[in-house]
């Protein structure tokens, strides 16, 4: 982030202003083909240099001639970019905790990044959206709504919003049901012991052969889950706990979330449902804010974690909206570029600043990505 600041602010933009380390625009270069030459992927991981304490000074750095630069002028151009730094960002403190939960969680010391949530629930603000762990969750409830001719995608009143949000369009919804809450741990235990992953009529055809091709490392449960006897135990931010079964179950691909629904006799919902649905909803829910870094069991009334707790797998493929246009310049590689192959997940998590999220907000990944905090709300048609 500090790299997209240098880049596509400070050196356009800032009369005079002299790169921190220019081996660092091909280091930091993530994707953005348009900006120049990109340090190779799948090479990331060898590198132990520059340390953390150069890092701390690049930023510093950055920060000092970025706070020069907003001094200096204001436009629109300039505002917008800024604006996308710092949503770029959040987007990255999200990711750090994803990344370090799939780090640990593959260490076998197993290190807790927090060492309570006990601790943790005493000392923090907790929305009602973040019940402790023990509670139980709400019954599933079907909400009905008729269908007809809907509009989705970011209104256009001024607020930042990604480019693949928009445009506002039209779309035609047949009648459909959605659950009011997110599939709890406990439910696909149900489905595992009914032999949901050795049973390829649930399946999509990708996601069983994907299955078949982990071999030894087949998938018997959601990531980070392993079995002690009759009892299941995950790692979480917090170490080693026993599975919550009232808890919404996470850590699961988008091929796991489509067999859960086919065996439940449902669907998963488009992303046209959904945001049809969260878009007259508060957005309120155990977000990052919380510091529960976990999912919280559901209750409430009506359609309850519709934000926070785990994304929420839809059925939809991550496409350009009718009419859709890239950002500008070589931002356009920002969103555009990745509209292929992939999923779209909504709702937003437990690792998720409550101030990034929205009801038009459209995260995606692809059917085998599992290290997110994703889960599962069911849908269905009336007939």
């Amino acid at each position: 982030v500090t790299w997209f600041f240098e880049i596509f602010l400070l050196k356009s933009k800032l009369n005079d202003y002299t790169e921190y380390n220019p081996a660092f625009e091909v280091l930091f270069n993530s994707y953005y083909n348009g900006v120049g030459k990109l340090h190779p992927r799948a090479n990331r991981g060898f590198l132990s240099r520059p340390t953390v304490n150069e890092i701390l000074s690049y930023r510093e750095h950055v920060d000092e001639h970025m706070l020069q630069l907003l001094q200096q002028e204001m436009n629109d151009e300039l505002a917008f970019c800024f604006q996308l730094g710092l949503n770029h960002e959040q987007q990255h403190q999200e990711l750090l905790l994803t990344d370090l939960k799939y780090n640990f969680g593959h260490n076998p010391l197993k290190p807790a990044y927090v060492e309570s949530l006990n601790s943790v629930i005493s000392t923090a603000i907790i929305p009602k959206a973040a019940t402790p762990i023990g509670a139980t969750s709400i019954a599933t409830k079907w909400c009905e709504y008729p269908g007809g001719l809907v509009e989705t995608g970011a209104r256009q009143d001024g607020s930042f919003v990604f480019d693949n949000e928009t445009p506002r369009h039209k779309s035609f919804l047949g009648a459909f049901e959605i659950a009011s809450r997110q599939v709890t741990n406990g439910e696909f235990i149900d489905f595992i012991d009914d032999g949901g992953y050795q049973r390829s009529e649930l399946w999509l055809s990708d996601g069983w052969a994907y299955l078949n091709h982990l071999k030894d490392d087949r998938w018997c449960a959601p990531l980070y889950w392993h079995q002690d006897g009759d009892e299941h135990h995950q790692y979480t931010l917090t170490g080693q706990r026993a599975v919550d079964k009232d808890a919404p179950v996470c850590h699961v691909s988008g091929y796991e979330a489509d067999a859960y629904a086919r065996w439940a006799g449902c669907r998963l919902p488009t992303e046209t449902e959904w945001e049809h649905v969260a878009a007259s909803i508060p957005i309120k829910g155990n977000f990052v804010e919380s510091e529960l870094f976990h999912p919280a069991v559901q209750t409430g009334e009506g359609l309850v974690g519709m934000f926070g707790n785990v994304w929420e797998w839809t059925q939809s493929s991550y496409a350009p909206y009718p009419g859709f246009k890239p950002f500008a310049g070589q931002l356009g590689e920002y969103n555009g570029k990745f509209m292929a192959n992939q999923l779209v997940l909504r709702g937003g998590s437990c690792a998720t600043p409550g101030s990034h999220i929205r009801a038009s907000y459209r995260n995606f990944f692809y059917p085998p990505d599992r290290w997110q905090f994703s889960g599962i709300r069911l849908a269905k048609d009336v007939d």
